[in-house]
């Protein structure tokens, strides 16, 4: 059983690893850049456990415990007895490189560091670690308290030993896990990012309107939210990079993205977290 953890980035997505893992009885050390970055990963964490007490899905008592397992700090030598580290930084394959190296330096020989990516290859970022045997990719689903999925990814030199003990360790937070080799997208985002993109080639040809396209995907096969939607969630520029991957790495026309989409990240109409996308935000 893994007992502590470390966790890079306390951001949306590394705030939300924590406080899974806080909640589950693990130990947490959250580094960031700044005590800024920290202070908000905190606060972050702090409201959406109160949430969960006000909606009666956790206890005053199990708040106050899950915050006393978490430390926060901008010193990676915290790290140093972490069993398992996960990198949860923004999606840069330069930035993640260049942390990998630093926690590699920093954690016992016998520790896993995993990287929360959705997109960029295990392989390549296993190659910088000093034992890339014990290095595995572990995608979280955002948000991360609420999403039951974890998607597992094996390296090239990922061993069976670190895959079962990671594997372990999702059950152990209450995740479900699935196990998918290193390819662009991996399982889930192989499927699911095509799939969106494809809606926006409907769009583009004037097929139907965004509210109907959604609506049609929503009704007529359960999907909880609308492809269209789920890109202005996701981030319509985090949707053509992604794309834009797709079609590299696969060397493959069907990945292409559609144009709709390059004019409207041109035009600086990301989705809800710039005010417009495919829709409107208040």
């Amino acid at each position: 059983m893994i007992i502590g953890v470390g966790v890079i980035g306390a951001g949306t997505m590394g705030a939300g690893i924590a406080q899974i893992c806080a909640t589950t009885g693990v130990q947490v050390t959250m580094v960031d850049v700044s005590p800024a970055a920290i202070d908000r990963g905190q606060s972050a964490i702090a409201g959406s456990l109160e949430r969960l007490v006000s909606k009666e899905k956790l206890t005053a008592a199990q708040k106050a415990e899950a915050l006393a397992r978490l430390r926060a700090t901008t010193d990676y030598a915290e790290l140093a007895d972490a069993q398992l580290v996960i990198e949860a930084a923004t999606e840069s394959l330069e930035l993640k490189l260049r942390i990998l190296r630093q926690v590699d330096e920093i954690v016992a020989k016998d520790a896993i560091i995993a990287t929360n990516t959705s997109s960029l290859s295990i392989t390549q970022l296993a190659a910088v670690v000093s034992a890339p045997a014990r290095f595995i990719g572990m995608h979280f689903f955002n948000p991360v308290p609420m999403m039951a999925l974890v998607e597992l990814i094996r390296g090239l030199q990922t061993s069976d030993e670190t895959h079962a003990r990671v594997l372990a360790f999702a059950g152990q937070i209450g995740k479900t896990p699935i196990t998918a080799k290193n390819s662009p997208g991996f399982a889930v985002n192989r499927i699911l990012c095509p799939m969106i993109n494809e809606a926006v080639f409907a769009l583009q040809e004037g097929l139907a309107t965004a509210e109907d396209i959604d609506a049609g995907m929503k009704l007529g096969c359960n999907h909880p939210i609308g492809p269209l939607a789920l890109a202005d969630m996701i981030g319509l520029d985090t949707l053509l990079a992604i794309m834009q991957m797709f079609y590299e790495g696969f060397d493959d026309p069907k990945y292409r993205p559609a144009p709709l989409l390059k004019e409207m990240v041109a035009a600086g109409y990301l989705g809800r977290k710039s005010g417009r996308g495919f829709y409107a935000y208040a």
